[in-house]
């Protein structure tokens, strides 16, 4: 997979192998179909015995495994038509950096945060899990610290340095994550990763945690700050909005969403493209009065508190010559006005009132 930079592979009984090369699936030409009973043994010959028995009795399977000599990969194996495969992300052995990831420089700020909510959103695949790696490393190496991390599963496999790293991967070291977010509190944590948040459950603990003093992580599958805020509102009856909103204001510090593009130099597979939203008096103010639509206005607004929406990290990327002017006018909001840009022509939101 190195050798043609690939990031995925997709085994299917009945079809060539496929890759996923800079963000397009790409089929092994000239291969032979493969065979289902031969991929089933390739398979479960990587697979522990407890494995396979989640595989048997729930026809779905989501782990990672390290080949020596070869890498760490992130496996989802699953059943389709009634016959078996498997998609599998390479994930590097080395833990990604800021600069490697090509992260905005305001992204560091993070670690220096002693509490509080960070989100990191976006669709499936779009390099959530890479970025809170980064951030969590880049903890682990500036402060003394205790890190604990709920995973499902396990991908990148953290080393003390002046923190202390605890990684606990549900099904392995702890049942469910109801169990974990039952005990972590107890665990003396200062820094919390809870992985995805998919239920009022892990919300609630997420804020809690924030507001008693802990740096909490998490992800959400939603495109922007305006639908994550929505999003986290779902998980509560209508009733109960006004009172989240306010939690949301006080404890959710940074927004991050993001979505992987092709890179157009040959050394960069895939670039983020990344809006971020640190949460100031302005923005805790339009999310209490339930305004969320004008946030983009405040975040163009806060770019020197390090904040930028989609349009200003497109126009960063094809400047530096990391995507072409094409791919950044596909991806855009609004077309036109990443071209005007790009041409010298902008309309500074910068300072405006957001009334």
């Amino acid at each position: 997979m190195e050798s043609i930079n690939a990031s995925d592979i997709h085994l299917q009984a009945g079809s060539q192998v496929a890759y996923r090369i800079k963000g397009e699936i790409v089929k092994q030409e000239n291969s032979p179909a493969l065979d289902e009973e031969k991929l089933r043994k390739i398979i479960f010959d990587v697979l522990s015995e407890k494995d396979k028995k989640t595989f048997e009795e729930k026809g779905t399977l989501d782990t990672a495994i390290s080949f020596s000599g070869i890498g760490r990969f992130r496996m989802s194996v699953f059943l389709q038509r009634g016959s078996i495969a498997l998609a599998a992300r390479r994930i590097s052995n080395k833990i990604p950096d800021f600069e490697s990831l090509n992260l905005p420089e305001a992204t560091k700020n993070i670690t220096m945060f002693p509490n509080g909510l960070v989100l990191v959103t976006g669709p499936t695949g779009c390099g959530k899990s890479s970025t809170l790696a980064a951030i969590i490393n880049g903890i682990n190496r500036i402060r003394r610290c205790h890190i604990m991390c709920i995973e499902d599963p396990i991908e990148y496999l953290y080393k003390n340095e002046l923190a202390i790293v605890n990684q606990r991967e549900i099904g392995i070291d702890v049942p469910n994550f109801k169990e974990a977010l039952r005990y972590i509190v107890r665990q003396d944590p200062d820094v919390i990763l809870v992985g995805e948040i998919r239920d009022r459950e892990t919300i609630e603990f997420a804020l809690q945690a924030a507001e008693t003093g802990h740096l909490v992580f998490g992800t959400l599958h939603s495109a922007n700050v305006s639908q994550t805020i929505n999003r986290i509102l779902n998980f509560f009856p209508h009733s109960e909005h006004p009172s989240v909103r306010r939690s949301i204001a006080a404890h959710v510090k940074t927004v991050m969403s993001q979505m992987l593009l092709p890179s157009c130099r040959e050394e960069v597979h895939l670039v983020p493209a990344v809006e971020l939203m640190f949460t100031n008096s302005t923005i805790s103010r339009l999310i209490i009065e339930e305004q969320e639509s004008k946030i983009i206005k405040a975040i163009r607004a806060g770019k020197n508190e390090g904040m930028q929406d989609f349009e200003q990290s497109l126009y960063e990327l094809i400047t530096k010559g990391l995507i072409t002017k094409e791919v950044g006018l596909e991806h855009a909001d609004n077309p036109h006005s990443l071209d005007m840009k790009l041409r010298g022509i902008t309309l500074s939101e910068e300072g405006g009132i957001i009334s």
